[in-house]
């Protein structure tokens, strides 16, 4: 009698599959661009088998955003744990976001560039993206507690508006510019 024990350790595999082509889809073409059939040839998935994982192309939408939050601020964590001072760890992290708009060829954060893509309707998501937004003004408001009580959230629009603005110029110049400005008010 054959078991089912492949299926069951191929399962997870598919579904990261199919995240993994999401996230690279999604990223490049954008979620409004990317077809449900265009993601199954690409993950090479049966029909089934993305709606076993995902009921819906915005349950892989999330699915994908969650994951990509989680592998943001592992790295964000990653980043300060090597810095001593606040501001050399806000200032890493304004070299980690360099490191990443230039990784991703400049297209952008996942998270502003699926905010805009979104029905006006889509809360949950939408609600998501903000969580994940305050969470990094909460990483920067706990680094700078000592500091002015704005100086956290003049950070926090220096760090998401360099970021959209070297997508839009597709350049490094914003980030840059951006961590002179907080080198200087730190």
């Amino acid at each position: 009698m054959k078991t089912n024990t492949a299926s069951k350790a191929e399962t997870p595999a598919v579904r990261q599959r199919i995240l993994d082509t999401a996230a690279r889809l999604f990223h490049r073409q954008g979620y409004n661009s990317t077809g449900i059939n265009q993601l199954i040839e690409e993950a090479g998935v049966a029909k089934a088998s993305l709606y076993q994982h995902f009921k819906t192309k915005d349950d892989i939408l999330k699915a994908y955003l969650m994951e990509t939050s989680q592998a943001w601020f592992e790295q964000v964590d990653k980043t300060i744990q090597g810095q001593y001072t606040t501001k050399e760890k806000v200032l890493a992290l304004f070299d980690m976001l360099g490191d990443f708009a230039t990784s991703v060829d400049f297209r952008g954060c996942n998270f502003q560039n699926a905010l805009v893509e979104l029905d006006i309707n889509e809360t949950d998501t939408r609600q998501f993206i903000q969580g994940h937004k305050s969470r990094m003004g909460q990483v920067f408001a706990d680094l700078l507690s000592s500091a002015e009580p704005d100086v956290a959230n003049e950070v926090t629009l220096l760090f998401e508006g360099a970021l959209i603005t070297s997508q839009l110029f597709h350049n490094l110049e914003p980030i840059k510019t951006a961590r002179r400005i907080v080198e200087r008010i730190l």
